[in-house]
């Protein structure tokens, strides 16, 4: 049987940029915080997310989890 062990979260804010003029799309910008623990619940990072994006001098748009795990076959 193999499982799947998660070992690093990053955590980040995606930042509301404005617009392109010359393509008229939006332009994001991303700030990562890394070394996030991989227990943190979604209330946890949403909390700490938007605490953080009250410093930015940018508005959040969106916040993102990135993890990364490690599947393992245990037989």
């Amino acid at each position: 049987m193999a499982t799947l062990r998660k070992y690093a979260s990053t955590l980040q804010l995606v930042l509301d940029d404005g617009m392109d003029e010359e393509t008229g799309q939006p332009v994001y910008k991303l700030k990562s915080f890394n070394n996030v623990k991989t227990d943190a619940t979604a209330d946890q990072m949403y909390a700490t997310a938007n605490a953080f994006a009250g410093l930015q001098e940018l508005s959040l748009f969106e916040i993102q989890c990135k993890d990364s795990s490690k599947i393992r076959n245990n037989e």
